[in-house]
């Protein structure tokens, strides 16, 4: 792990971020893309997939497992990183930057935690 998340960011239980903005952008912490290892395979929703906070929006297959990825947010999918779908591995190298998943046109939040909130659960 890098250390403190960046606090310009907000998080989930689950290990996704989340940017606010118009379109907001998610993608997953570093102690995700760390905890994950190798990133392969990445399926996301297709633009205009209307997601709901909470609830699975797609999954990441590794090297060693496949987890399921939760939206943060509540909204209609407006883009795809491609990049990141063509080269799994930018999301390990980049979480919190050119390896970002989804930008969303948000409805809503879930329940989101502050960076401090999020180090002080991934410590555990």
């Amino acid at each position: 792990m890098s250390g403190q998340p960046p606090t310009d960011l907000q998080y989930t239980a689950e290990h996704e971020w989340y940017a606010a903005g118009a379109p907001a952008t998610v993608g997953i912490t570093d102690v995700a893309a760390d905890a994950l290892g190798d990133i392969v395979y990445l399926e996301l929703p297709a633009v205009g997939a209307v997601v709901a906070a909470g609830a699975v929006v797609g999954e990441i297959e590794s090297t060693k497992s496949v987890s399921e990825l939760f939206s943060p947010v509540s909204g209609t999918v407006v883009e795809v990183n491609q990049a990141a779908i063509d080269d799994p591995a930018v999301v390990n190298a980049d979480p919190y930057g050119a390896g970002w998943l989804l930008k969303v046109d948000v409805s809503g939040t879930g329940a989101l935690l502050s960076a401090t909130e999020y180090a002080a659960l991934a410590a555990r």
